[in-house]
């Protein structure tokens, strides 16, 4: 035994000094990204930087974003990844963030990254809105397909539609802001508040996730459920019974985007990550999920994408949208919040 004793000791000691016991860097990411998304993300990290563990605080949009603002003075997130860009534009505004360039910055389009140089955050990938519309069941019901937003506010509709609620969903949020940027805000009077207040009456519910309605469509729950593109899309390969509609007068959209914590203590982990999810082979899997990448001509075909998808999405101002969230989302509450589900 005491033969084994320095034998086990030096192994040991070989061990830790090749790295092989060393510890690892935990990141803790927050993020709004799906969850059937992470896993193919965090292993091709791995697979070129596997001494940095990935630790995940994940839930929706506004969920995140409310955390991330109630932890302003106590933050625990090292980085955001995966979170809407407009919620990216918030934090920036209330000092929240460590700018970086990543090594992969210049191949990224300027309009999907923050305009400063070094930039606070950049775009990963857009999502962008869709209807997604249950054909069996709208055939039972005789119901048309819609063609624009304000279809959906005729009868044949009432309480056949779905939504995600802005203020727990990215998505929901991005159609909120598009509305109003399309037909006016107003302060609560214009075209857009108008619009809601049609549609309102034949919502079925208020979500708090921006896939849910696309998976409600796709059970036959209701008929027409405003969601986005990757959901639609993923719905629509496995088979489920629905077309996905693109309504003509434009769509909203958001970015996910990618930015560093201010003050994390693990900042050069954390540029790894940047650099990595900046790079070629991150927006080739984002591409696999999203029409649209932050690099141009990565992202693959998407099946049952309209190839102008890009054309319809309407101008979006970022950081317009993150100054007036408050005001806009007291509003929209002060409005429809009585249909929401319960939490």
């Amino acid at each position: 035994m005491k033969f084994w004793k320095p034998v086990l000791a030096g192994a040991l000691g070989l061990l830790c000094a090749t790295g092989v016991l060393a510890q690892k860097t935990q990141l803790t990411v927050y993020t709004a990204l799906e969850t059937d998304q992470l896993k193919a993300y965090q292993e091709a990290f791995n697979k070129v930087n596997p001494d940095i563990e990935i630790k995940w605080v994940r839930d929706s949009t506004g969920v995140i974003t409310a955390k991330l603002l109630a932890e302003k003075a106590n933050p625990q997130a090292d980085v955001i990844w995966g979170v809407a860009a407009s919620s990216l534009a918030l934090f920036d505004s209330n000092g929240m963030l460590q700018p970086y360039a990543p090594i992969n910055l210049d191949a990224i389009m300027p309009k999907y990254r923050d305009k400063k140089n070094p930039p606070a955050w950049f775009g990963m990938d857009v999502f962008g809105a869709v209807v997604c519309f249950n054909t069996v069941e709208a055939k039972k019901k005789n119901i048309p397909i819609p063609t624009t937003w304000k279809d959906l506010t005729k009868p044949e509709f009432k309480g056949q539609v779905v939504m995600p609620n802005p203020a727990s969903s990215g998505t929901g949020y991005f159609d909120v802001a598009a509305w109003l940027q399309l037909w006016g805000d107003d302060g609560g009077k214009g075209g857009g508040w108008k619009y809601m207040d049609a549609l309102h009456e034949n919502i079925g519910q208020y979500t708090h996730s921006g896939s849910k309605p696309c998976n409600m469509a796709a059970s036959g729950e209701y008929v027409a459920g405003i969601s986005f593109e990757y959901r639609g899309h993923t719905n629509k390969a496995k088979g489920a019974p629905i077309e996905l509609v693109f309504p003509k007068e434009g769509l909203g959209w958001d970015l996910e985007g990618f930015a560093i914590y201010k003050d994390t203590k693990k900042l050069d982990a954390a540029k790894k990550l940047a650099d990595w999810a900046s790079g070629k082979d991150a927006m080739m899997l984002y591409g696999k999920n999203f029409a649209i990448t932050a690099q141009p001509g990565v992202a693959p075909k998407l099946a049952n994408i309209p190839d102008d998808y890009e054309s319809r999405l309407i101008k979006m101002d970022f950081t317009a949208s993150a100054l007036s969230r408050e005001r806009t989302l007291t509003e929209w509450s002060k409005r429809y919040d009585a249909k929401s589900e319960k939490k």
